[in-house]
């Protein structure tokens, strides 16, 4: 069954009352994450069959995150029912969960000991972007990343029961480097909902701005470019985390971050020109990102 959030919103919103089991919360989680990204179902395909339920509570918490930012009226309804989410959360950690989600996360954060820090910063990403739509700097965007994409390779790292000091800069790296692959990638389609993350330093350094961005081909293509090859330099950093895991962690972990390089190069097969159509994976090269990670 295709994810209906405006149908998961009425029926497990803030007017709902029933609280749900742990049986019946994990099989919820299981099919947030299932309806939803063929990237991550195949990425599970890959995971020790223990921790599956876990993973599928943790994205499943993300999910609902950011369909109450994406998938709402936004503005001030999108930050009340943020508020909302973030009470299910403070009910979750003092172990009086309500929602599906929460009650399946509950067991997953007390299994691990994952700190609720991290969903915090979560949602202050999610509560970021009903109220910034541009940014100066890239170093104000590497901060949204910081918040609105490490969390999630650091609570990676707890499941893996592998949260060491020396993993957390290459996973943030790798993180931040996939945040920005896909804000390049989906350039348009973020215009499109009047967000903008390539930063004004940049716009103003290689003479475009949005409102010429098709009129200007070549500067946009150089200003892409540019973009993709600082990502690549995050990827670079990133890359020492995998011999840091252990094989459980490391293939799925391989396989994000070679995903995030083949994006890349799908941009730069279209000469970096992100406007007239998205750069895409295909199915073959998909299959192939998974062979080569399986060898590897």
């Amino acid at each position: 069954m295709a994810w209906n959030f405006a149908a998961e919103l009425a029926s497990a919103g803030p007017t709902a009352t029933a609280r749900p089991s742990l049986a019946e919360a994990r099989a919820y989680c299981a099919y947030a994450t299932r309806s939803h990204y063929e990237n991550f179902t195949v990425a599970s395909w890959l995971l020790p069959r223990k921790l599956v339920p876990h993973f599928h509570a943790v994205y499943a918490w993300c999910r609902w995150a950011d369909d109450l930012a994406d998938e709402t009226a936004g503005g001030s309804e999108s930050l009340a029912l943020l508020d909302w989410w973030n009470g299910e959360l403070e009910a979750c950690f003092a172990g009086e969960p309500r929602h599906p989600v929460t009650v399946a996360l509950h067991e997953t954060v007390q299994r691990f000991g994952i700190p609720f820090d991290l969903f915090r910063d979560l949602l202050s990403a999610f509560r970021q972007d009903q109220t910034t739509t541009d940014y100066d700097t890239f170093g104000q965007l590497v901060d949204y990343c910081r918040r609105s994409a490490d969390p999630v390779g650091r609570l990676v790292l707890y499941l893996f029961e592998h949260h060491k000091p020396e993993c957390l800069e290459p996973s943030d790296a790798v993180c931040t480097g996939l945040q920005l692959a896909n804000f390049w990638q989906d350039v348009a389609r973020d215009r499109a909902k009047g967000r903008i993350y390539i930063p004004k330093e940049d716009r103003s350094r290689f003479g475009v701005q949005p409102a010429t961005w098709h009129a200007q081909p070549a500067a946009m293509r150089d200003l892409i470019r540019f973009q993709v090859a600082r990502t690549h330099e995050w990827f670079d950093r990133g890359e020492s985390l995998l011999r840091l895991l252990p094989r459980t962690a490391r293939i799925d972990v391989a396989l994000f971050l070679r995903g995030g390089r083949a994006v890349l190069r799908a941009i730069e097969r279209q000469n970096h020109d992100v406007l007239t159509s998205r750069p895409s994976i295909g199915k073959a090269e998909k299959l192939m990102l998974l062979l080569r990670t399986l060898l590897g």
